[in-house]
Protein backbone atom coordinates (compact mmCIF):
# COMPACT_ATOMS: atom_id res chain seq x y z
CA UNK A 1 0.00 0.00 0.00
CA UNK A 2 1.36 3.53 -1.09
CA UNK A 3 2.04 5.58 1.53
CA UNK A 4 0.79 9.29 1.16
CA UNK A 5 2.83 12.19 1.65
CA UNK A 6 2.51 14.31 4.21
CA UNK A 7 1.92 17.16 2.74
CA UNK A 8 -0.86 15.51 0.81
CA UNK A 9 -2.15 15.23 4.41
CA UNK A 10 -2.31 18.01 5.69
CA UNK A 11 -3.19 19.91 2.72
CA UNK A 12 -6.57 17.80 2.86
CA UNK A 13 -6.49 18.42 6.41
CA UNK A 14 -6.42 22.32 5.76
CA UNK A 15 -9.50 21.40 3.14
CA UNK A 16 -11.80 19.74 6.06
CA UNK A 17 -10.75 22.68 8.37
CA UNK A 18 -11.09 25.39 5.94
CA UNK A 19 -15.13 25.34 6.08
CA UNK A 20 -14.95 25.85 10.14
CA UNK A 21 -11.69 28.43 9.95
CA UNK A 22 -13.48 31.85 10.72
CA UNK A 23 -11.51 34.94 8.64
CA UNK A 24 -9.42 36.09 11.57
CA UNK A 25 -10.33 38.70 13.99
CA UNK A 26 -7.21 40.20 14.16
CA UNK A 27 -5.64 41.01 10.53
CA UNK A 28 -2.18 42.27 11.59
CA UNK A 29 -0.50 39.80 12.76
CA UNK A 30 2.72 38.80 14.68
CA UNK A 31 4.03 35.51 15.55
CA UNK A 32 7.03 33.74 16.22
CA UNK A 33 7.95 29.91 14.86
CA UNK A 34 10.49 28.35 16.38
CA UNK A 35 12.35 24.47 14.89
CA UNK A 36 9.53 24.12 13.06
CA UNK A 37 9.46 21.20 10.52
CA UNK A 38 5.95 21.07 9.09
CA UNK A 39 6.29 20.52 5.01
CA UNK A 40 3.08 23.18 5.44
CA UNK A 41 2.39 26.00 7.66
CA UNK A 42 -1.22 27.77 7.34
CA UNK A 43 -0.99 30.87 8.35
CA UNK A 44 -4.96 32.64 8.07
CA UNK A 45 -7.55 33.20 5.81
CA UNK A 46 -8.62 36.38 3.94
CA UNK A 47 -11.54 37.63 1.40
CA UNK A 48 -9.98 39.97 -0.95
CA UNK A 49 -11.53 43.01 -3.31
CA UNK A 50 -10.33 43.79 -6.30
CA UNK A 51 -8.74 46.20 -4.51
CA UNK A 52 -6.70 44.11 -1.93
CA UNK A 53 -3.43 43.47 -0.56
CA UNK A 54 -1.06 41.33 1.35
CA UNK A 55 1.88 42.26 2.85
CA UNK A 56 4.79 39.40 4.50
CA UNK A 57 7.50 40.61 7.07
CA UNK A 58 9.85 37.79 8.12
CA UNK A 59 12.81 38.70 10.01
CA UNK A 60 15.52 36.44 12.54
CA UNK A 61 15.17 33.38 9.71
CA UNK A 62 17.05 30.51 10.85
CA UNK A 63 17.51 27.39 8.46
CA UNK A 64 18.91 24.06 10.00
CA UNK A 65 19.06 21.23 8.41
CA UNK A 66 19.96 17.43 9.96
CA UNK A 67 20.00 16.19 6.43
CA UNK A 68 23.61 15.11 4.32
CA UNK A 69 23.27 18.44 2.56
CA UNK A 70 23.84 21.49 5.26
CA UNK A 71 22.50 24.09 2.85
CA UNK A 72 19.08 23.73 1.56
CA UNK A 73 17.93 25.33 -1.65
CA UNK A 74 16.61 28.17 -0.12
CA UNK A 75 13.99 28.09 -3.33
CA UNK A 76 12.58 25.34 -1.67
CA UNK A 77 11.29 27.38 1.14
CA UNK A 78 8.38 30.51 0.75
CA UNK A 79 5.15 31.80 1.02
CA UNK A 80 2.22 31.58 -1.25
CA UNK A 81 -1.20 32.34 -1.81
CA UNK A 82 -4.12 29.25 -2.11
CA UNK A 83 -7.96 29.60 -3.11
CA UNK A 84 -10.02 27.15 -2.05
CA UNK A 85 -10.76 25.94 -5.54
CA UNK A 86 -7.02 25.42 -6.98
CA UNK A 87 -6.81 23.29 -3.60
CA UNK A 88 -7.97 20.88 -5.16
CA UNK A 89 -5.94 20.54 -8.04
CA UNK A 90 -2.79 21.10 -5.80
CA UNK A 91 -3.92 17.64 -3.95
CA UNK A 92 -4.23 16.28 -7.49
CA UNK A 93 -0.05 16.87 -7.67
CA UNK A 94 0.80 15.62 -5.00
CA UNK A 95 -0.80 12.67 -5.27
CA UNK A 96 0.14 11.80 -8.71
CA UNK A 97 3.84 12.84 -7.23
CA UNK A 98 4.53 12.21 -3.77
CA UNK A 99 7.55 14.59 -4.33
CA UNK A 100 6.09 17.25 -5.61
CA UNK A 101 6.84 20.74 -4.00
CA UNK A 102 3.68 22.67 -3.59
CA UNK A 103 5.86 25.51 -4.84
CA UNK A 104 6.30 24.25 -8.56
CA UNK A 105 2.31 24.43 -8.69
CA UNK A 106 0.88 27.26 -11.27
CA UNK A 107 -2.00 27.03 -9.01
CA UNK A 108 -0.83 28.69 -6.09
CA UNK A 109 0.03 32.59 -6.39
CA UNK A 110 3.96 32.85 -5.54
CA UNK A 111 4.56 35.73 -3.09
CA UNK A 112 8.22 34.91 -2.29
CA UNK A 113 10.84 32.44 -1.41
CA UNK A 114 14.08 32.47 1.24
CA UNK A 115 15.70 32.94 -2.15
CA UNK A 116 14.70 36.78 -1.63
CA UNK A 117 16.09 37.04 2.18
CA UNK A 118 18.87 39.65 2.97
CA UNK A 119 21.99 38.17 3.36
CA UNK A 120 22.53 36.80 6.92
CA UNK A 121 22.85 37.54 10.02
CA UNK A 122 20.28 39.49 9.18
CA UNK A 123 18.16 37.54 7.06
CA UNK A 124 14.57 39.34 6.45
CA UNK A 125 12.52 40.30 4.09
CA UNK A 126 9.24 42.51 3.90
CA UNK A 127 6.81 43.15 0.83
CA UNK A 128 3.28 44.08 -0.29
CA UNK A 129 1.60 42.36 -3.03
CA UNK A 130 -1.73 43.26 -4.97
CA UNK A 131 -4.06 40.79 -5.61
CA UNK A 132 -5.36 41.23 -9.06
CA UNK A 133 -8.24 38.24 -9.03
CA UNK A 134 -11.00 38.70 -6.02
CA UNK A 135 -11.30 35.76 -4.01
CA UNK A 136 -10.87 34.04 -0.54
CA UNK A 137 -6.83 33.18 -0.30
CA UNK A 138 -5.52 31.35 2.45
CA UNK A 139 -1.75 32.38 3.01
CA UNK A 140 0.74 29.30 3.78
CA UNK A 141 4.42 28.52 3.87
CA UNK A 142 6.19 25.54 2.36
CA UNK A 143 8.91 23.71 3.48
CA UNK A 144 9.94 21.39 0.82
CA UNK A 145 13.46 20.94 2.09
CA UNK A 146 13.60 17.22 3.72
CA UNK A 147 14.98 17.24 7.30
CA UNK A 148 14.47 21.16 7.94
CA UNK A 149 13.61 23.03 10.63
CA UNK A 150 12.55 26.69 10.21
CA UNK A 151 12.51 29.58 12.32
CA UNK A 152 11.61 32.74 12.09
CA UNK A 153 9.59 35.99 13.39
CA UNK A 154 6.39 36.72 10.72
CA UNK A 155 4.28 39.79 10.63
CA UNK A 156 1.17 39.48 8.30
CA UNK A 157 -1.11 42.10 7.17
CA UNK A 158 -4.17 41.76 4.81
CA UNK A 159 -6.43 44.17 3.36
CA UNK A 160 -8.90 45.99 1.57
CA UNK A 161 -9.04 49.60 -0.06
CA UNK A 162 -12.33 51.22 0.20
CA UNK A 163 -13.01 53.96 -2.40
CA UNK A 164 -11.87 56.68 -0.34
CA UNK A 165 -8.15 54.89 0.08
CA UNK A 166 -8.54 54.19 3.26
CA UNK A 167 -7.68 50.27 4.45
CA UNK A 168 -10.36 47.50 5.61
CA UNK A 169 -8.80 45.01 7.69
CA UNK A 170 -11.78 43.00 7.20
CA UNK A 171 -12.40 39.70 5.11
CA UNK A 172 -14.86 41.30 2.10
CA UNK A 173 -17.45 38.85 3.62
CA UNK A 174 -17.04 40.57 7.22
CA UNK A 175 -17.12 43.89 6.56
CA UNK A 176 -20.81 44.65 7.91
CA UNK A 177 -20.30 42.54 11.02
CA UNK A 178 -19.96 46.19 13.09
CA UNK A 179 -23.13 47.36 11.95
CA UNK A 180 -24.83 44.24 12.37
CA UNK A 181 -24.10 43.73 15.45
CA UNK A 182 -24.59 47.01 16.42
CA UNK A 183 -27.94 46.44 15.52
CA UNK A 184 -28.41 43.84 17.65
CA UNK A 185 -27.18 45.54 20.52
CA UNK A 186 -30.26 47.84 20.09
CA UNK A 187 -32.59 44.99 19.90
CA UNK A 188 -31.86 43.56 22.94
CA UNK A 189 -31.39 46.95 25.09
CA UNK A 190 -35.27 47.69 23.49
CA UNK A 191 -36.06 44.01 25.05
CA UNK A 192 -34.61 43.91 28.14
CA UNK A 193 -36.01 47.68 28.84
CA UNK A 194 -39.17 45.85 27.95
CA UNK A 195 -38.66 42.82 29.74
CA UNK A 196 -38.13 45.35 33.42
CA UNK A 197 -41.16 46.99 32.35
CA UNK A 198 -43.12 43.79 32.25
CA UNK A 199 -41.20 42.63 35.50
CA UNK A 200 -41.79 45.86 37.10
CA UNK A 201 -45.60 45.81 36.26
CA UNK A 202 -45.88 42.35 37.61
CA UNK A 203 -43.66 42.50 40.82
CA UNK A 204 -46.14 40.45 43.03
CA UNK A 205 -45.23 37.33 41.17
CA UNK A 206 -41.63 38.13 39.75
CA UNK A 207 -39.54 34.67 40.56
CA UNK A 208 -36.10 35.03 40.79
CA UNK A 209 -35.61 32.80 37.80
CA UNK A 210 -37.18 36.47 36.28
CA UNK A 211 -33.93 38.25 37.13
CA UNK A 212 -31.58 36.02 35.98
CA UNK A 213 -33.69 36.06 32.76
CA UNK A 214 -32.97 40.14 32.64
CA UNK A 215 -29.22 39.20 33.56
CA UNK A 216 -28.69 37.22 30.57
CA UNK A 217 -30.34 40.14 28.62
CA UNK A 218 -27.72 42.93 29.70
CA UNK A 219 -24.72 40.31 29.79
CA UNK A 220 -25.81 39.53 25.90
CA UNK A 221 -26.00 43.33 25.00
CA UNK A 222 -22.90 44.21 26.59
CA UNK A 223 -21.76 40.94 24.91
CA UNK A 224 -23.11 42.16 21.08
CA UNK A 225 -21.44 46.38 21.95
CA UNK A 226 -18.07 44.70 22.72
CA UNK A 227 -17.96 42.31 19.33
CA UNK A 228 -19.42 45.93 17.26
CA UNK A 229 -16.63 47.47 18.54
CA UNK A 230 -14.23 45.02 18.50
CA UNK A 231 -15.09 44.35 14.84
CA UNK A 232 -15.31 48.28 14.28
CA UNK A 233 -11.07 48.57 15.57
CA UNK A 234 -10.57 45.58 13.59
CA UNK A 235 -11.82 47.03 10.31
CA UNK A 236 -10.23 50.56 10.27
CA UNK A 237 -6.82 49.94 12.54
CA UNK A 238 -6.15 46.08 12.21
CA UNK A 239 -6.38 45.15 15.78
CA UNK A 240 -9.25 44.97 18.16
CA UNK A 241 -7.28 47.63 20.90
CA UNK A 242 -8.57 45.54 24.05
CA UNK A 243 -12.39 45.28 22.60
CA UNK A 244 -11.31 41.40 22.08
CA UNK A 245 -10.57 40.91 26.01
CA UNK A 246 -14.06 42.27 27.19
CA UNK A 247 -15.35 40.63 23.95
CA UNK A 248 -14.17 37.25 25.22
CA UNK A 249 -15.21 37.74 29.31
CA UNK A 250 -18.95 38.71 28.18
CA UNK A 251 -19.37 35.61 25.99
CA UNK A 252 -17.73 33.34 28.49
CA UNK A 253 -20.42 34.93 31.36
CA UNK A 254 -23.08 34.87 28.10
CA UNK A 255 -23.08 31.37 27.14
CA UNK A 256 -22.74 30.12 31.14
CA UNK A 257 -25.88 32.59 31.66
CA UNK A 258 -27.84 31.24 29.03
CA UNK A 259 -27.09 27.57 29.32
CA UNK A 260 -28.08 27.84 33.43
CA UNK A 261 -30.93 29.56 32.49
CA UNK A 262 -31.98 27.02 30.18
CA UNK A 263 -31.78 24.16 32.58
CA UNK A 264 -32.97 26.19 35.76
CA UNK A 265 -36.29 26.79 33.53
CA UNK A 266 -36.17 23.49 32.38
CA UNK A 267 -36.09 22.02 36.57
CA UNK A 268 -39.02 24.75 36.80
CA UNK A 269 -37.08 26.31 39.87
CA UNK A 270 -38.13 29.42 41.11
CA UNK A 271 -41.54 29.64 39.74
CA UNK A 272 -42.82 26.01 40.57
CA UNK A 273 -40.23 24.78 42.93
CA UNK A 274 -37.50 26.50 45.19
CA UNK A 275 -35.06 23.96 45.02
CA UNK A 276 -32.98 21.47 42.66
CA UNK A 277 -33.04 18.11 43.45
CA UNK A 278 -29.39 16.41 43.41
CA UNK A 279 -29.58 15.64 39.79
CA UNK A 280 -30.12 18.63 38.64
CA UNK A 281 -27.41 20.25 40.31
CA UNK A 282 -24.93 17.30 39.08
CA UNK A 283 -25.99 18.76 35.46
CA UNK A 284 -25.35 22.38 36.53
CA UNK A 285 -21.94 21.28 37.92
CA UNK A 286 -21.17 18.96 34.59
CA UNK A 287 -22.43 22.35 32.21
CA UNK A 288 -20.52 24.98 33.95
CA UNK A 289 -17.04 23.64 33.95
CA UNK A 290 -17.33 22.50 30.18
CA UNK A 291 -18.84 25.70 29.20
CA UNK A 292 -14.85 27.34 30.95
CA UNK A 293 -13.23 24.69 29.15
CA UNK A 294 -15.51 25.58 25.89
CA UNK A 295 -14.89 29.22 25.97
CA UNK A 296 -10.70 28.37 26.89
CA UNK A 297 -10.55 26.52 23.92
CA UNK A 298 -12.58 29.69 21.62
CA UNK A 299 -9.95 31.89 23.18
CA UNK A 300 -7.81 29.99 21.94
CA UNK A 301 -9.25 29.71 18.31
CA UNK A 302 -10.02 32.67 18.24
CA UNK A 303 -6.50 34.81 19.25
CA UNK A 304 -4.12 32.71 17.53
CA UNK A 305 -4.46 30.47 14.04
CA UNK A 306 -4.08 27.60 12.30
CA UNK A 307 -0.38 27.94 12.40
CA UNK A 308 0.30 26.63 15.83
CA UNK A 309 0.45 23.20 16.04
CA UNK A 310 -2.15 21.85 18.33
CA UNK A 311 -5.14 24.20 16.74
CA UNK A 312 -6.64 21.69 15.44
CA UNK A 313 -7.00 19.83 18.68
CA UNK A 314 -8.35 22.71 19.95
CA UNK A 315 -11.29 22.64 17.59
CA UNK A 316 -11.69 19.47 18.17
CA UNK A 317 -12.04 20.54 22.08
CA UNK A 318 -14.72 22.97 21.28
CA UNK A 319 -17.00 20.72 18.98
CA UNK A 320 -17.04 17.70 21.69
CA UNK A 321 -17.67 20.21 24.38
CA UNK A 322 -20.23 21.95 22.77
CA UNK A 323 -22.22 18.85 22.02
CA UNK A 324 -22.05 17.49 25.73
CA UNK A 325 -23.64 20.90 26.86
CA UNK A 326 -25.98 21.00 24.14
CA UNK A 327 -27.21 17.26 25.51
CA UNK A 328 -26.56 17.98 28.73
CA UNK A 329 -29.21 20.66 29.07
CA UNK A 330 -32.06 18.48 27.35
CA UNK A 331 -32.28 16.23 29.95
CA UNK A 332 -33.82 18.74 33.05
CA UNK A 333 -36.79 19.56 30.90
CA UNK A 334 -37.08 15.92 30.18
CA UNK A 335 -37.30 15.31 33.81
CA UNK A 336 -39.78 17.91 34.52
CA UNK A 337 -42.07 16.57 31.84
CA UNK A 338 -41.74 12.95 33.38
CA UNK A 339 -42.64 14.07 37.08
CA UNK A 340 -45.46 16.16 35.49
CA UNK A 341 -47.15 13.32 34.08
CA UNK A 342 -46.67 11.49 36.74
CA UNK A 343 -48.10 13.82 39.66
CA UNK A 344 -50.89 14.68 37.48
CA UNK A 345 -52.22 10.57 37.81
CA UNK A 346 -51.90 11.61 41.81
CA UNK A 347 -52.58 14.96 42.62
CA UNK A 348 -56.30 15.67 40.76
CA UNK A 349 -55.25 18.97 39.28
CA UNK A 350 -54.99 17.69 35.55
CA UNK A 351 -56.17 20.44 34.14
CA UNK A 352 -53.55 22.40 35.53
CA UNK A 353 -50.50 19.23 34.65
CA UNK A 354 -51.57 19.52 31.15
CA UNK A 355 -50.96 23.09 30.86
CA UNK A 356 -47.93 22.56 32.60
CA UNK A 357 -46.74 19.87 30.20
CA UNK A 358 -48.02 21.51 27.37
CA UNK A 359 -45.40 24.52 28.25
CA UNK A 360 -42.47 22.62 28.65
CA UNK A 361 -43.11 20.31 25.90
CA UNK A 362 -43.28 23.34 23.78
CA UNK A 363 -39.67 24.53 25.89
CA UNK A 364 -38.12 21.41 24.88
CA UNK A 365 -39.57 21.69 21.22
CA UNK A 366 -38.01 25.43 21.05
CA UNK A 367 -34.75 24.52 22.51
CA UNK A 368 -34.22 21.68 19.93
CA UNK A 369 -34.95 23.80 17.11
CA UNK A 370 -32.58 26.75 18.74
CA UNK A 371 -29.52 23.92 18.88
CA UNK A 372 -30.20 22.78 15.51
CA UNK A 373 -30.34 25.50 14.03
CA UNK A 374 -27.39 27.42 15.29
CA UNK A 375 -25.26 24.60 15.15
CA UNK A 376 -26.08 23.01 12.37
CA UNK A 377 -28.01 25.00 9.74
CA UNK A 378 -25.71 27.80 10.60
CA UNK A 379 -22.68 25.44 9.93
CA UNK A 380 -23.97 24.58 6.85
CA UNK A 381 -24.56 28.43 5.74
CA UNK A 382 -21.17 29.16 6.63
CA UNK A 383 -19.95 26.43 4.18
CA UNK A 384 -22.30 26.75 1.07
CA UNK A 385 -22.23 31.29 1.18
CA UNK A 386 -19.52 32.79 -1.03
CA UNK A 387 -16.73 34.54 0.67
CA UNK A 388 -18.66 37.62 -0.21
CA UNK A 389 -21.77 36.87 2.07
CA UNK A 390 -20.11 35.02 5.29
CA UNK A 391 -21.99 37.98 6.81
CA UNK A 392 -25.57 36.37 6.13
CA UNK A 393 -24.50 33.27 8.31
CA UNK A 394 -23.51 35.68 11.54
CA UNK A 395 -26.45 37.73 10.71
CA UNK A 396 -28.71 33.92 10.91
CA UNK A 397 -27.31 32.88 14.22
CA UNK A 398 -28.19 36.26 15.56
CA UNK A 399 -32.07 36.39 14.07
CA UNK A 400 -32.48 32.97 15.52
CA UNK A 401 -30.98 33.49 19.26
CA UNK A 402 -33.29 36.49 19.05
CA UNK A 403 -36.61 34.69 18.06
CA UNK A 404 -35.14 32.17 20.98
CA UNK A 405 -35.44 34.58 23.44
CA UNK A 406 -38.66 36.20 22.74
CA UNK A 407 -39.79 32.84 22.82
CA UNK A 408 -38.26 31.78 25.89
CA UNK A 409 -38.96 35.17 27.48
CA UNK A 410 -42.74 34.87 26.39
CA UNK A 411 -43.46 31.42 27.34
CA UNK A 412 -42.12 31.96 30.86
CA UNK A 413 -42.92 35.44 31.49
CA UNK A 414 -44.44 37.13 34.84
CA UNK A 415 -47.86 37.13 34.77
CA UNK A 416 -50.40 36.85 37.20
CA UNK A 417 -53.05 34.72 34.65
CA UNK A 418 -50.76 33.28 33.08
CA UNK A 419 -52.38 31.27 30.34
CA UNK A 420 -50.65 27.88 31.05
CA UNK A 421 -51.52 28.20 34.49
CA UNK A 422 -55.17 30.01 34.65
CA UNK A 423 -57.33 27.45 33.94
CA UNK A 424 -60.92 26.91 35.36
CA UNK A 425 -62.46 23.50 37.13
CA UNK A 426 -64.84 22.49 34.09
CA UNK A 427 -61.92 21.71 32.14
CA UNK A 428 -60.39 18.97 34.57
CA UNK A 429 -62.45 16.48 33.20
CA UNK A 430 -61.01 17.21 29.35
CA UNK A 431 -57.49 17.63 30.63
CA UNK A 432 -57.78 14.13 32.38
CA UNK A 433 -58.92 12.18 29.30
CA UNK A 434 -56.15 13.69 27.39
CA UNK A 435 -53.58 13.46 29.73
CA UNK A 436 -54.69 9.81 29.78
CA UNK A 437 -54.93 9.19 25.96
CA UNK A 438 -51.60 11.56 25.05
CA UNK A 439 -48.67 9.95 26.61
CA UNK A 440 -46.34 12.94 25.40
CA UNK A 441 -43.67 11.25 23.94
CA UNK A 442 -40.36 13.04 23.34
Amino acid sequence: MTKMPLSFVLLLLFLLISAVIPPSTAEIKSLVISGDARPMILFEKFGFTHTGHVTVSVSTVSVVSTSPDPNPDPSRLGFFLLSEESLLQVLLEIQQNPRFCVLDSHYVTHLFTFRDLSPPPNSRFNHSYPVTSPNEYSLFFANCAPETKISMAVRTEMYNKDPNGSKDYLPAGSTQLPSLYSFFFLCYVTFLGYWSYTCWTNKRVVHRIHLLMAGLLLIKSLNLICAAEDKHYVKITGTPHGWDILFYIFQFIRVVLLFTVIILIGTGWSFLKPFLQEKEKNVLMIVIPLQVLANIASIVIGETGPFIKDWVTWNQVFLLVDIICCCAIIFPIVWSIRALRETSKTDGKAAKNLSKLTLFRQFYIVVIGYLYFTRIVVFALKTIAAYKYQWVSFAAEEIVSLVFYVIMFYMFRPEEKNEYFAVDDDEEEAAAIALRDDEFEL
